[in-house]
């Protein structure tokens, strides 16, 4: 194959997606083509499809929720990443527990959020039994939130820092509070592109590891792409198969989120990919992994009205509220909505909305 073939046409397109609407897996040369070539009206045709199949068709779903940063203090210190600091910054913080990430919490609560999304930057030298006081202290005073937290490079930098073996990492944080993993900072899941853009961050494996280890343990989790890099069609393909074939030993993933990389006041620079391409990135996703159920929109990076065109697209949930993010924004991307605005974009898409737990069930 090409590094860039031809357009493919309407129907060589279709011809390409029988064998996932027929239940037949997609090679992943096919996967590369349909993503490099595939007719984008075509591709969304049979997301959307395969999304009424495996997903329930008349709703589309969300979680009310707030992303809590307990440090921009990191190490690594990733070239696409505009909200990392070197200690001593100006604005480098470590968020405490009390007053800040507790009035957080109660704050997110009161408006009906029942999960919470913490992660940070790669600390060199808070000791683990902060992070464990932290978990602990949150689920004494708010047993009723679930604790998605935690990505798997921040367990890999935990493992390292603290000399523990990354299975006894996971137990101890799970043993103090934590629920499930977010998938953040798998980017994408090619070392050729992690050398470029995360250099000092887990590898490719070592974010596969982390993941297996927690499947082990019985927690779920999310897989995440962020994409529109310095990586290849290829290399996007590379990184599903990684998750697919994850899913396929663990069955420990409960969705798949994509986005697009955000340049601005990045170091890695660049310029974003735009919504048509996020969206067949999205459609071949769902193609793609066929062993996932949910797949989330990014309205947090590609906006409301794009996020209300990816349910068209392949997704079925909506992702959450998102009361509070702090990362995206500081790449220049500032989207926000109520719950009565995510509520009435579903609505308008002609699906109910519902609300839902981190591990998707309904809470209405």
């Amino acid at each position: 194959m090409s590094d860039k073939p031809s357009s493919l046409s309407p129907d060589e397109t279709a011809d390409l997606c029988v064998k996932p609407l027929s239940g037949e897996r997609l090679s992943r040369e096919e996967g590369e083509l349909l993503l490099a070539a595939g007719d984008i009206h075509e591709l969304g045709r049979a997301a959307h499809e395969l999304r009424m199949e495996r997903a329930n068709p008349g709703i589309a779903t969300y979680v009310v929720d707030r992303n809590i940063n307990y440090t921009n203090i990191c190490v690594s210190r990733c070239r696409f990443c505009a909200f990392s600091r070197d200690i001593g910054d100006a604005d480098a913080y470590v968020n405490e527990y009390e007053p800040v990430i507790r009035g957080k919490i109660a704050q997110a609560v009161e408006l009906g959020a029942t999960q919470i999304l913490m992660q940070g930057g790669h600390h060199p030298s808070l000791p683990f039994e902060w992070y464990l006081d932290l978990l602990r202290s949150i689920k004494r005073d708010f047993p009723q939130v679930t604790l998605h937290s935690f990505s798997p490079p921040e367990v890999a930098h935990f493992s390292a820092l603290f000399g523990m073996p990354v299975r006894e990492v996971l137990s101890r944080l799970r043993e103090a509070g934590l629920d499930s993993l977010p998938g953040g900072g798998a980017e994408v899941l090619s070392d050729r592109v992690r050398s470029e853009v995360s250099p000092r961050k887990c590898t490719a494996d070592e974010w596969i590891s982390v993941m297996r280890e927690a499947h082990a343990l019985g927690m779920r989790t999310t897989a995440t792409m962020m994409f529109g890099h310095v990586e290849t069609h290829p290399e996007r393909i590379q990184h599903l198969e990684r998750i697919r074939a994850l899913q396929d030993d663990t069955g420990g993933f409960t969705a798949f989120i994509c986005w697009t990389y955000q340049p601005e006041n990045t170091p890695l620079g660049g310029t974003a990919v735009g919504g048509l391409e996020y969206l067949r990135t999205l459609a071949v996703a769902r193609l793609y992994l066929d062993n996932f159920t949910n797949l989330q929109a990014s309205w947090v990076t590609m906006g409301p009205k794009v996020g209300q065109l990816a349910l068209m697209f392949g997704a079925n949930d909506m992702g959450g509220t998102m009361l509070e993010e702090n990362v995206v924004a500081a790449a220049g991307t500032s989207f926000t909505m109520t719950e009565a605005e995510l509520r009435r974009l579903i609505s308008t898409s002609g699906f109910t909305p519902k609300r839902r737990t981190t591990q998707y069930e309904l809470l209405e």
